[in-house]
C-alpha cells in the first residue's frame, strides 16, 4: 500500500497562492489513479481534483467546478509526488485538504472518497477574507 504525506498548507489572505504536496511512499504512483479533497469543518469530504494515467506520459484531470480554472493538479513521477497548486484562493476553499491513491471515475463522473483505498493525515488551508 501507499504511504501518502501532504504539506504545503498555511494561512493566506483571499487571492493569493498556495501549492500543496503530496509526497508518496512505499510505491510508486505514476500509474496510480491519485486525488485531492478537502474537508471543512461540519461539513463531508467533498473531491476536488483527480489525476488519472492514460498512456506514456499523458495524464487525464478533473476538478470540481468551484476549482476549475484556479486549481491545477499535477505530478512529478521523479519524485513520486503530487501537487495542488491553488490560485486565486478564496474564503470558502478554508478547509483540510487530503491527497488519496486508487480511486476511480464513476460512470456517473463523479469522484467518491470511499473508492480511495490510501490517504495522507491531511494539511490546512485557511483563507482569510
Amino acid at each position: 500500500q501507499v504511504q501518502l504525506v501532504e504539506s504545503g498548507g498555511g494561512l493566506v489572505q483571499a487571492g493569493a497562492s498556495l501549492r500543496l504536496s503530496c509526497a508518496a511512499s512505499g510505491r510508486t504512483i505514476s500509474r496510480y489513479n491519485m486525488g485531492w479533497f478537502r474537508q471543512a469543518p461540519g461539513k463531508e469530504r467533498e473531491f476536488v481534483a483527480a489525476s488519472t494515467w492514460h498512456s506514456g506520459s499523458v495524464y487525464y484531470t478533473y476538478y470540481t467546478d468551484s476549482v476549475k480554472g484556479r486549481f491545477t493538479i499535477s505530478r512529478d513521477n521523479a519524485k513520486n509526488t503530487m501537487y495542488l497548486q491553488m490560485n486565486s484562493l478564496k474564503s470558502e476553499d478554508t478547509a483540510v485538504y487530503y491527497c488519496a491513491a486508487g480511486g476511480g471515475l464513476r460512470p456517473s463522473g463523479a469522484w467518491y472518497a470511499s473508492d480511495f483505498g490510501s490517504w495522507g493525515q491531511g494539511t490546512q488551508v485557511t483563507v482569510s477574507s
